[in-house]
Protein backbone atom coordinates (compact mmCIF):
# COMPACT_ATOMS: atom_id res chain seq x y z
CA UNK A 1 0.00 0.00 0.00
CA UNK A 2 1.07 3.26 -0.70
CA UNK A 3 -1.64 5.50 0.80
CA UNK A 4 -4.22 5.30 3.03
CA UNK A 5 -7.32 7.35 3.64
CA UNK A 6 -9.27 7.66 6.90
CA UNK A 7 -12.93 9.46 7.43
CA UNK A 8 -14.77 10.26 10.78
CA UNK A 9 -17.97 12.02 11.46
CA UNK A 10 -17.86 13.33 15.52
CA UNK A 11 -15.02 14.54 17.56
CA UNK A 12 -14.60 11.49 18.83
CA UNK A 13 -14.35 9.42 15.84
CA UNK A 14 -11.87 11.74 14.47
CA UNK A 15 -9.55 11.69 17.71
CA UNK A 16 -9.53 8.11 17.10
CA UNK A 17 -8.78 8.34 13.41
CA UNK A 18 -5.68 10.67 14.06
CA UNK A 19 -4.63 7.95 16.44
CA UNK A 20 -5.12 5.15 14.00
CA UNK A 21 -3.18 7.11 11.95
CA UNK A 22 -0.12 7.78 14.02
CA UNK A 23 -0.05 3.96 15.16
CA UNK A 24 -0.10 2.86 11.47
CA UNK A 25 3.04 4.97 11.23
CA UNK A 26 5.17 3.25 13.46
CA UNK A 27 3.76 -0.11 11.81
CA UNK A 28 6.58 -1.71 9.74
CA UNK A 29 4.31 -2.85 7.70
CA UNK A 30 2.89 0.54 6.98
CA UNK A 31 5.68 3.25 8.24
CA UNK A 32 5.97 4.39 4.35
CA UNK A 33 2.45 4.39 3.73
CA UNK A 34 1.02 7.77 3.30
CA UNK A 35 -2.26 8.50 5.60
CA UNK A 36 -4.93 11.45 5.43
CA UNK A 37 -7.88 11.85 7.84
CA UNK A 38 -10.49 13.73 7.08
CA UNK A 39 -14.06 14.87 9.11
CA UNK A 40 -16.80 17.60 9.31
CA UNK A 41 -15.88 20.94 8.75
CA UNK A 42 -17.27 22.57 11.60
CA UNK A 43 -14.07 20.83 14.11
CA UNK A 44 -11.70 20.03 11.53
CA UNK A 45 -9.55 23.09 11.82
CA UNK A 46 -9.36 22.66 15.45
CA UNK A 47 -8.05 19.17 15.34
CA UNK A 48 -5.64 19.78 12.21
CA UNK A 49 -7.19 17.46 9.37
CA UNK A 50 -8.70 17.73 6.25
CA UNK A 51 -12.82 18.48 5.88
CA UNK A 52 -14.78 17.10 3.83
CA UNK A 53 -18.06 18.76 1.76
CA UNK A 54 -19.64 15.23 1.72
CA UNK A 55 -19.54 11.88 2.13
CA UNK A 56 -20.42 10.82 -1.21
CA UNK A 57 -17.99 12.95 -3.20
CA UNK A 58 -15.28 12.15 -0.94
CA UNK A 59 -15.78 8.29 -1.68
CA UNK A 60 -16.41 8.85 -4.93
CA UNK A 61 -12.63 10.41 -4.95
CA UNK A 62 -10.44 8.22 -2.85
CA UNK A 63 -12.09 5.41 -3.83
CA UNK A 64 -10.39 5.13 -6.96
CA UNK A 65 -6.95 6.99 -5.92
CA UNK A 66 -6.25 5.82 -2.48
CA UNK A 67 -5.20 1.31 -1.48
CA UNK A 68 -7.28 1.60 1.29
CA UNK A 69 -10.22 2.89 2.90
CA UNK A 70 -11.01 3.66 6.39
CA UNK A 71 -14.36 4.33 7.85
CA UNK A 72 -14.44 5.63 11.82
CA UNK A 73 -18.30 5.38 12.54
CA UNK A 74 -20.80 2.87 12.34
CA UNK A 75 -20.51 0.24 9.20
CA UNK A 76 -23.85 0.92 7.37
CA UNK A 77 -22.40 4.46 6.66
CA UNK A 78 -19.16 2.88 5.30
CA UNK A 79 -21.55 0.29 3.12
CA UNK A 80 -24.10 2.90 1.55
CA UNK A 81 -21.17 4.93 0.92
CA UNK A 82 -18.98 2.26 -0.79
CA UNK A 83 -21.66 0.52 -2.71
CA UNK A 84 -22.28 2.61 -5.93
CA UNK A 85 -18.30 2.11 -6.37
CA UNK A 86 -17.49 -1.78 -5.65
CA UNK A 87 -16.59 -3.46 -9.19
CA UNK A 88 -14.41 -5.75 -8.29
CA UNK A 89 -11.90 -7.81 -5.50
CA UNK A 90 -8.85 -7.57 -7.80
CA UNK A 91 -8.67 -3.71 -7.73
CA UNK A 92 -10.89 -2.09 -5.56
CA UNK A 93 -9.41 -0.35 -2.22
CA UNK A 94 -9.35 -2.13 1.05
CA UNK A 95 -12.07 -0.41 2.52
CA UNK A 96 -12.36 -1.39 6.38
CA UNK A 97 -14.72 0.19 9.23
CA UNK A 98 -13.94 0.79 12.43
CA UNK A 99 -16.21 2.11 15.51
CA UNK A 100 -15.42 5.17 17.14
CA UNK A 101 -14.36 3.73 20.22
CA UNK A 102 -12.22 0.83 18.88
CA UNK A 103 -13.57 -2.16 19.95
CA UNK A 104 -14.86 -3.48 16.46
CA UNK A 105 -12.59 -3.47 13.02
CA UNK A 106 -14.36 -4.71 10.21
CA UNK A 107 -12.67 -5.49 6.76
CA UNK A 108 -15.25 -4.49 4.37
CA UNK A 109 -13.76 -5.00 1.16
CA UNK A 110 -11.12 -6.57 -0.46
CA UNK A 111 -10.14 -8.56 2.80
CA UNK A 112 -7.43 -10.94 0.84
CA UNK A 113 -6.29 -9.28 -1.95
CA UNK A 114 -6.73 -5.58 -1.29
CA UNK A 115 -4.83 -6.26 1.91
CA UNK A 116 -8.25 -5.28 4.21
CA UNK A 117 -8.03 -8.12 6.72
CA UNK A 118 -4.57 -7.82 7.07
CA UNK A 119 -5.13 -3.90 7.61
CA UNK A 120 -7.60 -4.76 10.43
CA UNK A 121 -5.44 -6.53 12.64
CA UNK A 122 -3.36 -3.80 12.70
CA UNK A 123 -5.83 -1.41 13.71
CA UNK A 124 -7.37 -3.55 16.23
CA UNK A 125 -3.96 -3.77 17.86
CA UNK A 126 -4.03 0.10 17.89
CA UNK A 127 -6.75 0.52 18.85
CA UNK A 128 -6.79 -2.17 21.63
CA UNK A 129 -9.69 -3.92 19.67
CA UNK A 130 -10.85 -6.92 17.76
CA UNK A 131 -10.10 -7.18 14.31
CA UNK A 132 -13.88 -9.28 12.90
CA UNK A 133 -12.58 -11.23 9.51
CA UNK A 134 -15.38 -13.46 7.99
CA UNK A 135 -13.66 -15.03 4.89
CA UNK A 136 -14.07 -18.49 4.86
CA UNK A 137 -9.96 -19.32 4.50
CA UNK A 138 -10.04 -16.93 7.88
CA UNK A 139 -12.63 -18.73 9.81
CA UNK A 140 -11.55 -21.68 9.17
CA UNK A 141 -7.41 -21.24 9.89
CA UNK A 142 -6.61 -22.37 6.56
CA UNK A 143 -3.92 -20.97 4.24
CA UNK A 144 -5.38 -18.48 1.94
CA UNK A 145 -3.40 -18.20 -1.38
CA UNK A 146 -4.91 -14.67 -2.82
CA UNK A 147 -3.53 -12.98 0.33
CA UNK A 148 0.21 -14.56 0.55
CA UNK A 149 0.39 -13.62 -3.27
CA UNK A 150 -0.68 -10.03 -2.36
CA UNK A 151 1.77 -9.63 0.57
CA UNK A 152 4.40 -10.62 -1.75
CA UNK A 153 3.55 -8.76 -4.31
CA UNK A 154 3.11 -11.48 -6.69
CA UNK A 155 1.08 -11.49 -10.06
CA UNK A 156 -2.22 -13.60 -9.12
CA UNK A 157 -2.88 -14.77 -13.12
CA UNK A 158 -5.85 -16.88 -13.15
CA UNK A 159 -8.82 -15.62 -10.90
CA UNK A 160 -10.89 -18.81 -11.37
CA UNK A 161 -8.44 -21.40 -9.94
CA UNK A 162 -7.52 -18.90 -6.54
CA UNK A 163 -10.96 -19.47 -5.90
CA UNK A 164 -11.25 -23.25 -6.86
CA UNK A 165 -7.83 -23.65 -4.67
CA UNK A 166 -9.68 -21.75 -1.36
CA UNK A 167 -12.81 -24.13 -2.33
CA UNK A 168 -10.53 -27.56 -2.26
CA UNK A 169 -8.99 -26.30 1.01
CA UNK A 170 -11.92 -25.79 2.69
CA UNK A 171 -13.22 -29.14 1.25
CA UNK A 172 -10.62 -30.67 2.66
CA UNK A 173 -9.05 -31.61 -0.71
CA UNK A 174 -4.86 -31.73 -1.22
CA UNK A 175 -3.99 -28.73 -3.71
CA UNK A 176 -0.52 -28.71 -5.38
CA UNK A 177 2.77 -25.93 -5.15
CA UNK A 178 5.51 -26.16 -7.24
CA UNK A 179 8.48 -23.51 -7.15
CA UNK A 180 10.84 -22.70 -9.73
CA UNK A 181 13.59 -21.09 -7.78
CA UNK A 182 15.20 -24.19 -5.56
CA UNK A 183 14.17 -23.16 -1.93
CA UNK A 184 13.32 -25.40 0.52
CA UNK A 185 9.66 -24.83 2.15
CA UNK A 186 6.97 -25.65 5.03
CA UNK A 187 3.91 -25.70 3.72
CA UNK A 188 0.73 -25.23 5.66
CA UNK A 189 -2.06 -27.61 5.80
CA UNK A 190 -3.59 -29.16 2.97
CA UNK A 191 -0.73 -28.04 0.02
CA UNK A 192 1.75 -30.73 -0.66
CA UNK A 193 5.01 -30.37 -3.38
CA UNK A 194 3.56 -34.28 -4.54
CA UNK A 195 1.19 -34.97 -7.11
CA UNK A 196 -2.35 -32.90 -7.25
CA UNK A 197 -5.26 -32.19 -9.76
CA UNK A 198 -5.15 -28.10 -8.74
CA UNK A 199 -2.26 -26.46 -7.43
CA UNK A 200 -0.13 -23.25 -7.60
CA UNK A 201 3.70 -22.09 -8.97
CA UNK A 202 5.40 -19.33 -7.95
CA UNK A 203 7.25 -19.17 -11.45
CA UNK A 204 8.02 -16.75 -14.25
CA UNK A 205 6.83 -18.78 -16.86
CA UNK A 206 3.12 -18.42 -17.65
CA UNK A 207 3.04 -21.41 -19.76
CA UNK A 208 4.32 -23.81 -16.92
CA UNK A 209 1.36 -26.89 -16.10
CA UNK A 210 2.43 -28.52 -13.46
CA UNK A 211 -0.79 -29.42 -12.40
CA UNK A 212 -4.13 -29.73 -14.44
CA UNK A 213 -5.42 -26.46 -13.29
CA UNK A 214 -2.16 -24.31 -12.02
CA UNK A 215 -2.82 -20.86 -11.00
CA UNK A 216 0.24 -18.87 -11.91
CA UNK A 217 1.71 -16.47 -9.12
CA UNK A 218 4.60 -14.50 -10.73
CA UNK A 219 6.95 -12.51 -8.43
CA UNK A 220 8.81 -9.08 -9.94
CA UNK A 221 12.24 -10.07 -9.47
CA UNK A 222 13.30 -9.76 -13.17
CA UNK A 223 15.57 -6.62 -14.30
CA UNK A 224 15.58 -6.06 -18.13
CA UNK A 225 19.11 -4.40 -19.06
CA UNK A 226 19.14 -2.72 -22.57
CA UNK A 227 21.03 -0.92 -25.15
CA UNK A 228 20.53 1.05 -28.24
CA UNK A 229 20.98 3.37 -30.86
CA UNK A 230 19.86 7.06 -30.61
CA UNK A 231 16.53 7.33 -32.19
CA UNK A 232 15.43 3.70 -32.29
CA UNK A 233 12.27 3.13 -32.80
CA UNK A 234 10.06 2.52 -29.39
CA UNK A 235 8.30 -0.70 -31.15
CA UNK A 236 11.54 -1.75 -32.53
CA UNK A 237 12.99 -1.90 -28.63
CA UNK A 238 9.67 -3.14 -27.41
CA UNK A 239 9.87 -6.20 -29.87
CA UNK A 240 13.26 -7.12 -29.01
CA UNK A 241 12.67 -6.89 -24.92
CA UNK A 242 9.54 -9.04 -25.69
CA UNK A 243 11.13 -11.75 -28.04
CA UNK A 244 13.89 -12.07 -25.68
CA UNK A 245 11.47 -12.36 -22.50
CA UNK A 246 9.85 -14.84 -24.54
CA UNK A 247 12.61 -16.88 -25.37
CA UNK A 248 14.06 -16.32 -21.72
CA UNK A 249 10.10 -18.25 -20.94
CA UNK A 250 9.49 -15.10 -18.39
CA UNK A 251 6.70 -13.50 -18.34
CA UNK A 252 6.53 -9.38 -18.86
CA UNK A 253 4.90 -8.97 -15.25
CA UNK A 254 8.34 -10.66 -13.47
CA UNK A 255 9.99 -7.47 -14.92
CA UNK A 256 10.41 -5.30 -12.39
CA UNK A 257 12.88 -2.75 -13.80
CA UNK A 258 14.71 -1.69 -17.14
CA UNK A 259 18.00 -0.59 -16.94
CA UNK A 260 20.95 1.13 -18.89
CA UNK A 261 23.58 3.76 -19.39
CA UNK A 262 23.16 7.23 -18.43
CA UNK A 263 23.76 8.84 -21.68
CA UNK A 264 20.29 6.75 -22.92
CA UNK A 265 18.17 8.52 -19.83
CA UNK A 266 16.33 10.38 -22.50
CA UNK A 267 16.42 7.66 -25.15
CA UNK A 268 12.54 8.07 -26.08
CA UNK A 269 12.08 4.30 -27.23
CA UNK A 270 13.27 2.89 -23.67
CA UNK A 271 11.62 5.47 -21.40
CA UNK A 272 8.16 4.91 -23.22
CA UNK A 273 8.76 0.91 -22.72
CA UNK A 274 8.52 1.48 -19.23
CA UNK A 275 6.04 4.00 -19.23
CA UNK A 276 3.82 1.81 -21.09
CA UNK A 277 4.45 -1.17 -19.02
CA UNK A 278 5.22 0.65 -15.19
CA UNK A 279 8.73 -0.82 -15.17
CA UNK A 280 10.61 1.09 -12.67
CA UNK A 281 13.82 3.10 -14.82
CA UNK A 282 17.44 3.09 -13.78
CA UNK A 283 20.43 4.28 -15.42
CA UNK A 284 24.12 3.83 -14.68
CA UNK A 285 27.46 5.82 -14.91
CA UNK A 286 30.04 4.05 -17.33
CA UNK A 287 31.85 3.69 -14.33
CA UNK A 288 29.09 1.98 -11.93
CA UNK A 289 28.65 -0.56 -14.53
CA UNK A 290 32.37 -0.97 -15.09
CA UNK A 291 32.31 -1.89 -11.09
CA UNK A 292 29.52 -4.39 -11.20
CA UNK A 293 31.06 -8.11 -10.56
CA UNK A 294 30.76 -10.61 -12.80
CA UNK A 295 31.75 -12.47 -15.96
CA UNK A 296 30.36 -10.16 -19.15
CA UNK A 297 31.02 -10.39 -22.46
CA UNK A 298 32.64 -7.55 -24.02
CA UNK A 299 32.82 -5.13 -27.13
CA UNK A 300 35.67 -3.19 -27.93
CA UNK A 301 33.44 -0.67 -29.97
CA UNK A 302 30.93 -0.32 -27.18
CA UNK A 303 33.82 0.25 -24.92
CA UNK A 304 35.26 3.09 -27.42
CA UNK A 305 31.70 4.81 -27.53
CA UNK A 306 30.31 4.64 -24.29
CA UNK A 307 33.28 4.00 -21.28
CA UNK A 308 32.38 0.59 -20.48
CA UNK A 309 32.28 -2.83 -22.88
CA UNK A 310 28.66 -4.17 -22.66
CA UNK A 311 25.83 -1.93 -21.23
CA UNK A 312 22.81 -4.42 -21.10
CA UNK A 313 24.32 -7.23 -19.17
CA UNK A 314 26.03 -5.08 -16.59
CA UNK A 315 22.84 -3.09 -16.53
CA UNK A 316 20.81 -5.76 -15.97
CA UNK A 317 23.26 -7.03 -13.06
CA UNK A 318 23.71 -3.68 -11.03
CA UNK A 319 21.79 -4.05 -8.33
CA UNK A 320 23.09 -7.65 -7.51
CA UNK A 321 20.96 -9.93 -9.78
CA UNK A 322 22.04 -12.76 -10.91
CA UNK A 323 22.61 -13.23 -14.93
CA UNK A 324 20.18 -15.31 -16.47
CA UNK A 325 20.07 -14.41 -20.10
CA UNK A 326 23.05 -12.29 -21.67
CA UNK A 327 23.23 -10.35 -24.32
CA UNK A 328 20.75 -10.63 -27.22
CA UNK A 329 21.73 -8.49 -30.09
CA UNK A 330 19.31 -7.27 -33.42
CA UNK A 331 17.63 -4.47 -35.07
CA UNK A 332 20.91 -2.04 -33.22
CA UNK A 333 19.55 -3.39 -29.67
CA UNK A 334 20.98 -5.28 -27.12
CA UNK A 335 19.30 -6.81 -24.20
CA UNK A 336 19.98 -9.06 -21.57
CA UNK A 337 17.98 -10.35 -18.45
CA UNK A 338 18.58 -10.78 -15.05
CA UNK A 339 16.63 -11.85 -11.87
CA UNK A 340 16.99 -12.14 -8.19
CA UNK A 341 15.32 -14.63 -5.72
CA UNK A 342 11.63 -13.30 -4.58
CA UNK A 343 11.41 -11.57 -1.24
CA UNK A 344 9.13 -14.34 0.54
CA UNK A 345 6.82 -13.54 4.11
CA UNK A 346 8.34 -15.42 6.05
CA UNK A 347 5.98 -14.74 9.24
CA UNK A 348 2.92 -17.01 10.66
CA UNK A 349 0.44 -14.69 11.33
CA UNK A 350 -3.40 -15.96 13.20
CA UNK A 351 -3.16 -19.65 12.94
CA UNK A 352 -3.33 -19.56 8.95
CA UNK A 353 0.82 -19.96 8.63
CA UNK A 354 1.74 -18.56 5.08
CA UNK A 355 4.38 -20.96 3.06
CA UNK A 356 7.32 -19.93 5.07
CA UNK A 357 10.76 -20.03 3.25
CA UNK A 358 13.53 -22.34 5.47
CA UNK A 359 16.51 -21.93 3.30
CA UNK A 360 17.50 -19.16 0.38
CA UNK A 361 20.16 -18.46 -1.70
CA UNK A 362 20.63 -15.37 -4.10
CA UNK A 363 22.92 -17.76 -6.34
CA UNK A 364 20.34 -20.38 -7.10
CA UNK A 365 19.06 -20.49 -10.77
CA UNK A 366 15.65 -19.76 -11.37
CA UNK A 367 15.15 -22.59 -14.59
Amino acid sequence: MKSIELIAFTRRGCQLALEVARGLGEAPEYAQVACAVCGPERFAADLGIGAYESLEAWTASRFSEADALVFVGASGIAVRAIAPHVRDKFIDPAVVSVDEAGRFVVPLLSGHVGGANGLARVLADITGGQAVVSTATDVNSLFAVDEWAMRNGFSLLERDVAKDISAALLEGRTVGFKDDFGLDWELPAGVTDGVADIGFAVTLDEACAPFNRTLHLVPRVVTVGVGCRRDTAAEVLQKAVFDALAEARVSPLAVATIASIDVKKDEPAIRALALSQRWDLRFYTADELAAVPGEFSSSEFVERTVGVGNVCERAACAEGATLMMGRQAGDGVTVALAFKQPKLDTCLRGGRPPLRQTSNSDEESAR
